[in-house]
């Protein structure tokens, strides 16, 4: 019997170093130079044993040429697969120079691509880097044709400045930035483009470079400033099988999970990986499947002895032989000799009755110290993000029907369940929004903001105050909040049609914006911001103004919303100097290069809002040609070239409206003017556009103002933009992007 059982163990040994020696299909390469092990279900060509694939779909197919491993036909190195699902490759640098030419300078640069459906870039082992001076770097994704981007800014002034700002190995934003990849980011390609062209800091960086790469694998250097040292990046994706969930392809005839292993559903899209069960090892997508791991034979058990452990399937068992009591593990010592003494019996029964008691009565007392450890965490969290400040502020209210509520915990908790994600309706910058579902039945908002600085707290404090006291019906009311959990929570009342962002730009909703709406849209959104520059008790500057931050509700009442980056203005000044923030395409080019915040920062953007209404274009695409990227600069120039109808947007300009959309065009210009006291404040553009609805309900009102007179007004409103060429307007600095690389992955995810 003994002999039968050493045997069986000996067979399992040979199995299982046998599955560890190869993890490729009989026949196939399991190796290409550096690369040591090709696991199944990806490989090379076919096998020599059976004719078939090695590879178990076509996107996971490999090429090894002169020593070095490929994806498919691609040029792409591949450097290690794991079968946890990741594999390192390594991916072009995006680079943008400077080069001087018979008309001047130019910039030339490459926009690497990877089309990557079978993989997404790893969110967790990766970042995003940019280096250079005014330089802009962006990561784009395309997935069932919708796009999406992460990138940062990096800026400069001179080398002295940066010598005495920066340091080797930081990546801060002056001269170098790095951002986290939200996941499931595939089909990218990669943008460096400096926004300046290098007119600052051409004497010590020509170039702008921007790079995924694989975490702890760049330390930034100012040595790279005047060039980077390399030319390809490591970076991780993650890999996936299939084209369905587990529970629909368990029972088809492809699943490509084997014996002793199990199904897990991708976290990014419709397809799975494969991993051995507990107590199981080797390749789950090997014929073979995964092999039991022999705890006895190898160490990897807590028996007193070898020879007190016995192989089962997937796990092992002490004993004590025959004779001996005890469990047989090295807890419980060595297996010790029977005991017949009744009284040593009891007494062991009886202590051990009491040890059950003690414990039962320790375990009470520990979940009564943990409640009541609970509760000092959240007084603690409610004193550090100032819910004693807010108390005391609240208190002082005469107003009772403005009040904040302060929420609890546990009711928040509940509204959101739990915060599940599946209740996640956007994410930002400034935090993470789920929509909850009051007690009272209402519907509300719950914003989940980043960590509050310490020595904000009062600043924080005041400005939900200030903030819960607007009641305006095109700004989003702010409810409460709640102070109990380290991350503070804000509650905002909801809005449930979408943002103006989705009506302008989704294809299938862009046909319901009519002129009228965008007219009264806008006129609503310069009344909110005029209401937040004048009338509120302590003015506030918005300093995100887009038409994402713009939302819809059911009657297509605008409302702005998501103040994460408003800033409050004392009474006695008229601008602050902060860190520029903002998105890329609305911010105001003034505040930009001078870091000064004031009120015209918001009507700059608002102006970038009114030229969307009238295209439907967004402010900023790769897609468009070199002269049409950037917006703004698209329509002044059409402007200026009497061409106003040819950037509108298609079925919005009648005979009827003619006169409204020039009057709109000529306040945009006014508001886009490069210099902020030449433009209008808010309050004056929210009176010139009620003028134009008037001039709309009335038409007889302005049957004295000719076309031609508009077509003067027009010119009259451009010609504070005529400092040069109208290139200068936000000039990208990006003259030329060119496909380096373009790697064609498949038709897999």
């Amino acid at each position: 019997m003994k002999a039968m059982q050493m045997q069986s163990i000996t067979i399992l040994l040979l199995t299982a170093l046998a599955v560890a020696a190869d993890q490729a299909l009989p026949g196939c390469p399991n190796s290409c130079g550096s690369v040591s092990q090709i696991p199944y279900p990806f490989g090379i060509g076919k096998s020599s044993v059976t004719g078939e694939n090695c590879f178990l779909e076509d996107q996971l197919e490999l090429t090894c040429r002169d020593s070095t491993l490929y994806r498919g036909n691609g040029n792409v190195q591949i450097l290690n697969i794991t079968l946890d699902g990741k594999m390192d490759m390594l991916a072009f640098v995006s680079k943008v120079c400077r080069k001087e030419s018979l008309g001047g300078v130019e910039t030339e640069g490459n926009e690497p691509s990877l089309t990557t459906p079978a993989f997404a870039i790893s969110s967790e082992d990766n970042k995003f880097v940019s280096v250079g001076c005014d330089t802009n770097g962006y990561l784009n994704s395309y997935r069932n044709g919708a796009k999406s981007s992460v990138g940062c800014l990096t800026r400069c002034n001179s080398e002295a400045s940066v010598q005495i700002m920066q340091r080797d190995g930081n990546c801060t934003g002056i001269g170098c930035c790095q951002v986290d990849i939200p996941p499931g980011m595939m089909n990218i390609t990669i943008q460096a483009f400096s926004f300046n062209n290098f007119n600052s800091s051409s004497d010590f960086n020509n170039c702008s470079y921007s790079f995924v790469i694989k975490n702890d694998n760049y330390t930034f250097s100012m040595d790279h400033l005047k060039g980077l040292p390399f030319q390809k990046a490591p970076f991780v994706v993650d890999w996936t099988v299939g084209n369905q969930t587990c529970f629909n392809s368990t029972s088809k005839t492809d699943y490509a999970c084997k014996s002793n292993s199990y199904c897990e559903d991708s976290a990014i899209r419709k397809s799975y990986r494969c991993k051995c069960k507990e107590g199981y090892e080797g390749n789950p997508y090997h014929p073979d499947g995964c092999q039991d791991i022999l705890e006895c034979t190898n160490g990897r058990n807590n028996c007193a002895r070898d020879e007190y452990c016995r192989e089962t399937l997937g796990s092992f068992q002490c004993f004590c032989p025959e004779g001996l009591i005890g469990n047989g593990t090295k807890e419980d010592g060595e297996c010790r000799q029977k005991q017949r003494n009744d009284v040593f019996t009891k007494v062991a029964i009886g202590g051990g009755v009491g040890l059950i008691a003690l414990f039962m009565g320790i375990s009470w007392v520990y979940l009564i110290k943990q409640k009541r450890k609970v509760l000092k965490l959240k007084e603690k969290f409610f004193q550090q993000n100032g819910g004693i400040i807010l108390r005391q502020q609240l208190s002082t209210r005469k107003d009772s029907s403005q009040s904040t509520t302060i929420f609890t915990a546990e009711q928040l908790e509940k509204a959101t369940n739990y915060f599940d994600e599946k209740l996640v309706i956007g994410k930002g910058g400034y935090g993470t929004v789920f929509k909850g579902f009051l007690s009272d039945n209402r519907v509300v908002a719950i914003k989940k903001s980043k960590i509050v600085d310490q020595s904000q707290i009062e600043q924080f404090i005041n400005e939900v105050i200030v903030l819960s006291q607007i009641n305006h019906r095109n700004v989003v009311k702010l409810l409460g909040c709640c102070l109990e959990t380290e991350v503070p929570l804000l509650v905002y009342e909801f809005v449930n049609n979408g943002t103006l962002f989705d009506y302008l730009h989704n294809e299938h909703k862009v046909a319901n914006v009519s002129w009228k709406t965008r007219l009264r849209v806008a006129t609503e959104v310069a009344g909110a911001l005029s209401y937040l520059h004048s009338a509120a008790s302590i003015p506030i500057i918005h300093r995100d103004v887009k038409t994402a931050n713009i939302l819809l509700d059911d009657t297509y009442t605008a409302k702005v919303s998501d103040f994460g980056a408003s800033r409050l203005v004392p009474l006695d000044q008229t601008e602050l100097a902060t860190i520029v923030q903002g998105t890329f395409g609305y911010l105001d080019p003034e505040y930009m290069q001078t870091s000064q915040l004031t009120e015209k920062s918001d009507v700059y953007s608002f102006g970038v809002v009114l030229v969307e209404l009238l295209t439907g274009e967004k402010p900023f695409s790769f897609d468009r040609s070199e002269e049409k990227r950037s917006l703004t600069v698209h329509f002044l120039s059409c402007l200026k070239g009497d061409r106003l109808f040819e950037v509108l947007q298609i079925g919005i300009l009648d005979e009827k409206n003619k006169q409204e959309i020039m009057d709109v065009a000529i306040l945009a210009a006014k508001c886009l003017r490069l210099r902020g006291e030449e433009r209008p404040s808010m309050k004056e553009v929210a009176m010139a556009l009620e003028g134009v609805r008037r001039m709309e309900k009335h038409p007889w009102t302005n049957k004295s103002q000719n076309f031609q007179e508009t077509q003067y007004l027009l010119h009259e409103a451009y010609s504070t933009r005529e400092h040069g060429d109208s290139s200068d307007l936000q000039s990208t600095g990006y003259d030329s992007l060119r496909n380096l690389e373009l790697i064609d992955f498949g038709d897999g995810r």
